[in-house]
């Protein structure tokens, strides 16, 4: 392959992975050559090479196939190493390693890559996380220290990380000048036993505690590593005494995580502790909007039916990480494939997601919700009776199980009397048409909804 059709390939690239990413990780990387089926990229640096790896290298695989059809897999290598460095596989939480090193040339504490995606602007606010957005907007302005440290916990796929790497953007650009590091437990540990095996713990001790802003992610991995919680103690206090800004991410409050010492847990809830909620409707709806926006960039000519991104955000309700990745799954399917964005496609191509994210709701419960709401006897609405007090609820039940629950139109309407499914049919739609016109309609969809997701 030559360096123009390398150019030409980076190119594809950039319309892959985005301009932001592309500056940041693509556009340095040069080909360097190929070998036995084998494409080695010079990168800078060995941490670069490990990050474009991970996050990019399936991306970079897929462009270089299509124009030579032999390479199967890539090498990242740093200029001036020898030879050519394997692809970078993920090491186990035990191993301590090269990897694990810990000290560059100038003195300062390398901490892992900060994500160009996970910006502020690209992090999406709504009641469950706006005081944790608050809170993380405080700490990045790079101002006298307010409250610290700064612990985010919260479940998995919350936003915990997003706001960790958008704190660091902004300081590192607010406020060149400060020493930042962002780094997880599981990196710090890796660090101080690379000290003690390398004997070189006074150097680990001074550089750690020259940083300006220390942030660590997911504190729970020290809890019942003895050796590290007393390093990470004495950091802690050394930093704070220093009027030094810390910001810690977890799964959980402080008081929770097992295993913890009790002096940590106690030294980590003197700040300001702030937990993400898990997202409602509306949040999952503005993060479903915010990513469909930038596909429609991406992919121009492709269109989507109306309901498509409501539907998802109702039935992807446990992770932000899945319904992101279920959206991005989507557009590339549809790209694919040359097809529009329909309902019908949706569900066949996020099956395996929308069942294990379904919510155990069932036929039986939306009926009986419906039939209360509505002040209806549940036996009047699945009955015969086509009065129209019994008739609009019955639709509303119907509609509510189609979207809810992953049953059948002929099963759902077996529930309702043993009706046939085109009944069902008419019933859906008739709701369909009746939420857009009436906004009482709308308003009723809504609170049963909430009422059979709490």
């Amino acid at each position: 392959m030559t360096q123009d059709e390398w150019g030409e390939l980076k190119q594809e690239l950039l319309k892959s992975v985005g301009n932001n990413n592309f500056k940041t990780w693509i556009e340095p990387l040069d080909l360097s050559g190929i070998e036995e089926g084998v494409a080695t990229l010079n990168v800078p640096t060995k941490y670069q090479g490990e990050y474009i790896s991970q996050k990019f290298g399936d991306v970079i695989l897929y462009h270089l196939g299509k124009r030579a059809p032999e390479i199967q897999r890539i090498n990242f290598r740093v200029p001036g190493n020898s030879g050519a460095r394997p692809q970078p596989k993920k090491k186990a939480p035990n191993q301590v390693d090269e990897a694990a090193a810990w000290m560059k040339n100038d003195g300062s504490v390398p901490g892992a890559p900060i994500d160009p995606r996970f910006t502020f602007e690209t992090f999406v606010v709504g009641k469950p996380n706006e005081l944790a957005h608050a809170a993380a907007k405080r700490v990045a302005e790079g101002g006298p220290v307010t409250f610290n440290p700064l612990f985010l916990y919260g479940g998995v796929g919350l936003g915990k990380t997003h706001l960790m790497h958008a704190i660091a953007w902004e300081l590192k650009t607010r406020r060149p000048d400060l020493n930042v590091v962002y780094l997880s437990a599981e990196q710090f540990m890796y660090r101080f036993v690379q000290a003690l095996r390398e004997r070189r713990m006074m150097d680990f001790k001074q550089m750690f505690r020259s940083v300006d802003v220390l942030m660590v992610d997911d504190v729970q991995f020290i809890a019942g590593k003895d050796s590290t919680q007393e390093e990470f103690f004495h950091t802690f206090n050394a930093l704070v005494d220093l009027n030094k800004q810390i910001i810690i991410s977890g799964d959980r409050a402080p008081g929770e995580i097992q295993n913890l010492e009790e002096r940590i847990k106690s030294r980590l809830q003197c700040g300001l502790v702030v937990d993400l909620h898990p997202t409602d409707y509306e949040l999952r709806l503005g993060i479903l909007q915010s990513k469909a926006e930038t596909y429609r960039k991406q992919y121009p000519d492709l269109g989507m039916d109306d309901g498509i991104l409501e539907f998802l955000a109702h039935r992807i309700s446990t992770n932000v990480r899945v319904l992101e990745g279920a959206l991005t799954r989507l557009y590339a399917f549809a790209s694919l494939v040359g097809h529009k964005v329909t309902l019908e496609l949706t569900q066949d191509c996020l099956a395996d997601i929308l069942r294990a994210s379904e919510r155990k709701i069932t036929i039986e419960e939306i009926q009986r919700q419906v039939s209360d709401y509505y002040n209806i006897r549940l036996s009047d609405m699945i009955g015969p009776k086509r009065l129209r007090v019994y008739v609009r609820p019955r639709q509303v039940a119907m509609y509510l199980c189609k979207q809810m629950t992953s049953r059948s139109l002929p099963e759902i309407g077996r529930r309702f009397g043993r009706r046939d499914h085109t009944t069902v049919m008419h019933g859906v739609r008739k709701i369909e048409d009746l939420k857009v016109q009436d906004g009482q309609i709308a308003e009723d969809l809504e609170l049963l909804r909430r009422t059979l997701e709490s």
